[in-house]
């Protein structure tokens, strides 16, 4: 006689694992009973939707973020669809495996992923989950911080975009608030000092070539305006030909543009001032770290002074600072 699972068993493999009441009845019926086969069976199909869906992209998903005494931990599980990041089974599940992350304090993103969960991994459980909704899923995000003085942000309880932030004395208020600053502002170091340096390369030599763009267009303006020809009209060859489809622009004007800038901006772009390249291009780097260090930003949940997040911190305590920050979002910015 083929076996048939009872209800009590399909409850207790439901709890064990998770999977939904079909997978599980149909599990326990191919493994007649035997539970640890069961299992085995929902993770191997979780492996395989895993696998066949592996070129999908996890533009959805969960964040979750938690605090305990002298730890603070962030966990983030992508999924497809924002139809399963909203479920309820979703996000206990990614609950589940913060709380154990926060639990054993775990430093690395590895160590999350092989924490236990009801006698599995927990990089397994997320794979289970997968065979169960037919999407891809993966653990894909994990910050921590230690010591005194945390404090945690859900920006509006969504679980898209989370942040913690830690100060050198303890302030609840404005730890808090400074943590919305970060979700909100979304800097990427603390201070200039701890900008990385491929960073500051990298947009030094945007800034460089901005900066030279800049010089070579002002200049071809200037030549084209001082031979009568309105440059708004000849800016790009699609609109020189739109312009003398509309009359406004006769054929030999047009060449004559065209010339001018070609031997304007290679002029121009052969004499650039070295040194006024440089400095503007300083400039603009100083500020980009204005605008992106989190102590030189502008303090957005003040009393509407204009002060950085420094300021406004000293403003409360001569002796407050911003020591480390988190921030982890789904959301493409």
């Amino acid at each position: 006689m083929a076996y048939k699972p009872n209800m009590e068993d399909i409850k207790k493999l439901r709890t064990m694992t998770g999977a939904g009441l079909a997978d599980v009845k149909k599990a326990l019926t191919e493994a007649e009973g035997d539970f640890d086969k069961a299992k085995e069976l929902l993770r191997e199909r979780g492996l395989a939707i895993a696998a066949k869906r592996s070129d999908r992209e996890t533009s959805n998903g969960c964040v979750l973020v938690k605090k305990v005494e002298g730890f603070a931990a962030m966990v983030a599980v992508k999924c497809e669809t924002d139809f399963v990041a909203n479920g309820a089974d979703f996000i206990a599940m990614t609950q589940a495996i913060l709380d154990a992350a926060v639990a054993a304090k775990a430093k690395t993103l590895d160590e999350v992923k092989a924490l236990d969960i009801n006698g599995q991994k927990a990089e397994e459980v997320v794979t289970q989950r997968s065979g169960i909704t037919g999407e891809k899923m993966e653990l894909d995000g994990y910050n921590i911080l230690e010591g005194d003085n945390i404090e945690v942000y859900d920006h509006m309880g969504k679980h898209i975009l989370c942040t913690m932030v830690q100060t050198s004395k303890e302030n609840v208020d404005a730890g808090h608030k400074v943590a919305m600053q970060v979700a909100a502002m979304k800097p990427v170091a603390l201070n200039a000092e701890s900008v990385d340096q491929a960073i500051l390369d990298e947009e030094y030599k945007t800034a460089v070539e901005k900066t030279k763009l800049e010089q070579v267009e002002k200049y071809v303006e200037s030549v084209l305006k001082k031979n009568g020809i309105n440059p708004n009209l000849v800016d790009s060859d699609d609109h020189i030909e739109s312009n003398i489809k509309k009359g406004w622009l006769t054929e030999e004007e047009a060449q004559k543009a065209r010339e001018l800038k070609e031997k304007a901006a290679a002029e121009k772009a052969a004499n650039l001032p070295a040194q006024m390249i440089e400095n503007i291009a300083k400039g603009r780097v100083a500020k980009f770290l204005k605008e992106n260090c989190l102590v030189d930003q502008e303090f957005q949940f003040g009393d509407g002074d204009k002060a950085t997040v420094s300021q406004w911190l000293a403003a409360q305590d001569k002796d407050l600072k911003v020591v480390d920050f988190k921030r982890f979002t789904l959301v493409a910015e």
